[in-house]
C-alpha cells in the first residue's frame, strides 16, 4: 500500500477528511520553502502538495503565477524539488508528498529518469496538469514502474462519458477542480460540490480531493466533508507573499505565519466529520 493510500485509509478509520496544503518550491528561495515543507506535518498537514515552478503555468491564477516567478528567479531547477523532498524524508517518513507541475520540465529532465529519481527521493505521487489522458503513455508507465501514484484532474466540465477515460490508470486520489478557470479566483458553492462529488464516485473508489477555490478554514472543512480532502494553495501563497520585503525576501516570521494558517485550516478540517 502506498503512503497516499495508507494515509487516506487511516483518516477514514478516524472518520475525517484530509488537509492538503500547497507550497511552491523555491518560493521565495530554497531555504524558506524547505522550512515550510518541514513544518507542515506538525502544523496539521495530512498530505503535502509541492508545485514545480514553470514559465507557462496555464492553470495557475495570479497568486501562484507570482510564486512560480519568484521560484524561477531564485534559480529553481527540477532537481531542486527532488533534493527538498530527500531532505524532508530524513525527518519524516510518513507524510505523503505529491508533486504538481507541467509536462515540459519533466520531458526536459527525461520521464523515466524523473520518475526514478522522484521515487528515490521519497515522492509519492504526481499531478501533471497539462498532460491529457490521450498522451498518458508519456508518463504513466514510468510512474507505475516506480510505485508513484498518478493523480488525475477532473473538472466540472468533465462529463459522464469522458470520466472513465480520464480516470483510467489513476491512483492515489482524484483531484477535483471545483471551478472552471484558474486557481485562487473564486469558490464553488456547496450545492455545486454536493452535486459533483457523488457523480465522480460512480466511476471510482479512489478518495476525492477538492481544490481550486478552497481558501478559508470553513471552506476547507466543508470540502473535506463533501469529499475526502481539501487542497489549500493560493491562500497560503498569499500569506507568504504578504510576508516578503520590498526585495522579495522572506521577513522574520514569514514561515510561522503560513504554518499558523495551516494550523487553523487543520483545526477546522479535524473538527468536521468526514464524508460517508
Amino acid at each position: 500500500m502506498s503512503r497516499i493510500a495508507a494515509r487516506f485509509a487511516a483518516l477514514k478509520a478516524e472518520n475525517r477528511g484530509a488537509l492538503i496544503p500547497f507550497l511552491e518550491a523555491y518560493d521565495p528561495d530554497g531555504a524558506t520553502s524547505l522550512a515550510l515543507l518541514r513544518g507542515m506535518p506538525a502544523a496539521g498537514a495530512d498530505l503535502i502538495e509541492i508545485g514545480m515552478p514553470f514559465t507557462d503555468p496555464m492553470a495557475d491564477g495570479p497568486i501562484i503565477q507570482a510564486a512560480g516567478k519568484r521560484g524561477l528567479a531564485a534559480g529553481f531547477k527540477v532537481r531542486h524539488v527532488l533534493d527538498m523532498v530527500r531532505d524532508f524524508r530524513t525527518l519524516d517518513s510518513q507524510t505523503p508528498v505529491i508533486l504538481m507541475g507541467y509536462l515540459n520540465p519533466i520531458l526536459s529532465y527525461g520521464q523515466q529518469r524523473f520518475c526514478e529519481d522522484a521515487a528515490k527521493a521519497g515522492i509519492d505521487g504526481m499531478i501533471v496538469v497539462d498532460l491529457p489522458p490521450e498522451e498518458s503513455d508519456l508518463m504513466l508507465p514510468h510512474a507505475k514502474a516506480n510505485g508513484l501514484d498518478f493523480i488525475r484532474l477532473v473538472a466540472p466540465t468533465t462529463d459522464d462519458e469522458r470520466l472513465p477515460h480520464v480516470l483510467n490508470g489513476s491512483s492515489g486520489f482524484v483531484y477535483y477542480i471545483s471551478i472552471t478557470g484558474i486557481t485562487g479566483t473564486r469558490a464553488a458553492s456547496r450545492e455545486q460540490l454536493t452535486a459533483a462529488i457523488p457523480r465522480i464516485r460512480k466511476f471510482t473508489d479512489l478518495p476525492i480531493a477538492i481544490g481550486f477555490g478552497v481558501r478559508s478554514p470553513a471552506q476547507a472543512a466543508e470540502a473535506s466533508t463533501i469529499a475526502d480532502a481539501a487542497v489549500v494553495a493560493s491562500a497560503l501563497i498569499d500569506t507568504l507573499s504578504r510576508n516578503l520585503d520590498a526585495d522579495g525576501k522572506a521577513m522574520p516570521g514569514a514561515v510561522e505565519a503560513v504554518l499558523n494558517q495551516v494550523r487553523e485550516l487543520a483545526k477546522a478540517v479535524r473538527g468536521a466529520s468526514s464524508a460517508p
